[in-house]
């Protein structure tokens, strides 16, 4: 397969790119033009506030310059002593005006000034805020799963591991799109970024102490840097990717992936089951929809279940893993349960109780 250079695969990233950014998911997301819109719509309405009450009370205020004060001279007499700029070429000389600036202009510039500074702290702290939350996030992250790519086969494979029992708080979703790490932190996934390509940008993603890592990119030649990347990375993380071509499968193995699924050809194979069987085609639907119907999953052997026959266990059995070979259920191999086996078995799915794969990795040659 022919493998183009970074600039081939940048191409494919939404136009709107900011490269290396984290973000985390948030319950209530408030778009700050509107804080900001806000806060200086609440600053106006309190300085036309008080240019009104000075106006009303004009005849109480003296302007050296020509001695009386128009509706000109209030707003610039309110916009100088909320400021606390104060001029003194505007002063109170009666008592009521006097008395209106204790009790009610006083106030008004102490609320002006809460209004302007409470937005920049406001700003600092957000910005204090979220650096804590990222670096709480970063020293807390351990054994997650990575998942590349928020397309259609992305978001399917989150959603199948997720029905697992695996939190939502474990997931980190790797994209260049900005439109695509905002759906994904909407629905409550930490996203970053930036091309997966790039080791600093998994880096970020922490995938050096990740679990696992799904790879669900657009392109082939994008899987497989993607792939040599991870591996890099981590050597002990179990690797899942999908390609388009059958034909690339092979490399993404030697790129270090443990299992590679041919997107193309097996929903070809669903199609044609459907029509030689509708029946089978749903059943095998049911069965790679997890937590509803019928489930596949992989489990240990249990003690009492060492020594019996696959077909003697209260699930039904369909393959057994037995080092690195998975052997059908009835493979004369298998024989009889070891205790070091896990078995691959198709249980019915009950909401209250969720059965979630054991996601270990195998041991690579």
């Amino acid at each position: 397969m022919k493998l183009p250079g970074h600039d081939a695969i940048a191409r494919q990233a939404d136009e709107h790119i900011v490269p290396h950014r984290v973000k985390l998911p948030r319950n209530v997301v408030v778009h700050p033009y509107g804080q900001v819109a806000k806060r200086l719509s609440l600053a106006l309405l309190v300085l036309v506030a008080t240019a009104l009450i000075v106006y009303a009370d004009h005849d109480g205020y003296n302007d050296t310059s020509d001695g009386s004060v128009d509706l000109l001279d209030a707003f610039y007499y309110a916009t100088v002593t909320l400021s606390t700029t104060g001029y003194g070429d505007i002063t109170p000389v009666s008592d009521a005006a006097r008395l209106t600036n204790i009790f009610v202009i006083t106030p008004l510039r102490v609320l002006f000034l809460i209004i302007l500074v409470g937005t920049t702290l406001e700003v600092l702290t957000e910005r204090t805020r979220e650096e804590w939350r990222l670096n709480r996030w970063r020293s807390t992250l351990r054994d997650h799963t990575v998942v590349v790519g928020f397309g259609t086969k992305g978001r399917s494979a989150i959603q199948t591991v997720c029905a697992t029992g695996l939190k939502k708080e474990q997931v980190v979703v790797v994209d260049p799109s900005v439109k695509a790490i905002d759906l994904a932190s909407a629905e409550g996934y930490a996203g970053v970024i930036g091309d997966a390509t790039r080791s600093e940008v998994l880096k970020r993603a922490e995938v050096h102490r990740a679990r696992q890592v799904i790879i669900a990119t657009q392109r082939d030649d994008t899987a497989v840097l993607v792939t040599l990347t991870a591996r890099q990375l981590n050597r002990a993380a179990k690797i899942v990717a999908a390609v388009r071509e059958e034909e690339n499968a092979p490399l993404l193995k030697q790129s270090g992936a443990d299992a590679v699924i041919t997107s193309a050809s097996a929903a070809g194979r669903l199609l044609g089951l459907s029509v030689l069987s509708p029946a089978a085609g749903m059943v095998m639907e049911d069965l790679i929809q997890q937590g509803s119907g019928l489930d596949i999953v992989e489990r240990p052997v249990i003690k009492a279940e060492v020594g019996r026959n696959p077909r003697d266990t209260e699930d039904l059995v369909v393959s057994v893993v037995r080092g690195h070979r998975v052997l059908g259920y009835d493979d004369p191999v298998v024989g009889t349960l070891q205790l070091t086996d896990r078995l691959i078995t198709i249980v019915r799915a009950s909401p209250g109780s969720q059965i979630a794969p054991d996601v270990r990795p195998l041991r690579r040659d």
